[in-house]
């Protein structure tokens, strides 16, 4: 019967790797493991990013700015605040939450208030556009202007062009009889330093003279 061949005894053969050598050895393999590792893998792709042409699909829209005509070219998915502050270069108008939230952005057409980041430019071909920038008249302040400034009814100053607009369009509607009505009517314009009471009392003041 066949049998597997014997192999040779290692009993008294002399080790053929020593501690040390073997530590050495170990030392070796992970340190070439880590180099590995560290290595960065390159993925390459060809896929190209989308590169979109300037200029396409405008339209003309006309607009009367602040007793001022304009006429510009503009993509129709513009907003009027991005028109307005972009193209115009009337950035008393704020940016705020952008979603007609806050009415940081309120600004008039066709003498009512409109939330400006809500309102496509091209849908007010030959509108009447009012922005904080036209209230005055030359060197002489709104009387809603100047309310705002004795009653101290800004802080940070940031919502103050859309509160003074929303607060003008708000008597003219004839809803300022009383606090609460003015509270009311104004309450889609945010105040975040909360000067909520200043800001009513310079619409009362206002609108004694405004009358």
């Amino acid at each position: 019967m066949p049998r597997f061949p014997r192999l040779p005894s290692r009993k008294n053969q002399p080790s053929r790797l020593s501690r040390r050598q073997f530590i050495g050895g170990a030392g070796v393999v992970v340190a070439g493991a880590a180099t590995a590792v560290a290595v960065p893998i390159v993925v390459e792709t060809t896929s190209a990013p989308a590169v979109t042409t300037p200029g396409e699909n405008l339209v003309t829209v006309g607009l009367r700015v602040n007793g001022e005509s304009r006429r510009l070219e503009t993509d129709p998915r513009s907003t009027l605040l991005d028109t307005l502050r972009e193209r115009l270069g009337l950035t008393g108008t704020k940016k705020g939450c952008d979603r007609g939230q806050c009415g940081a952005c309120t600004v008039h057409v066709g003498g009512q208030r409109v939330l400006s980041c809500l309102t496509l430019a091209a849908s007010l071909d030959g509108a009447e556009v009012t922005t904080i920038e036209g209230l005055a008249d030359g060197e002489q302040l709104h009387p809603m202007q100047q309310a705002f400034i004795d009653h101290d009814g800004f802080q940070c100053g940031f919502c103050t062009s859309g509160q003074i607009m929303s607060a003008v369009a708000l008597v003219q509607e004839g809803h300022a009889g009383s606090d609460e009505e003015i509270r009311e009517h104004m309450s889609g314009n945010i105040c975040r330093c909360s000067a909520y009471p200043f800001i009513t009392d310079a619409i009362r003041d206002a609108r004694e003279v405004m009358a």
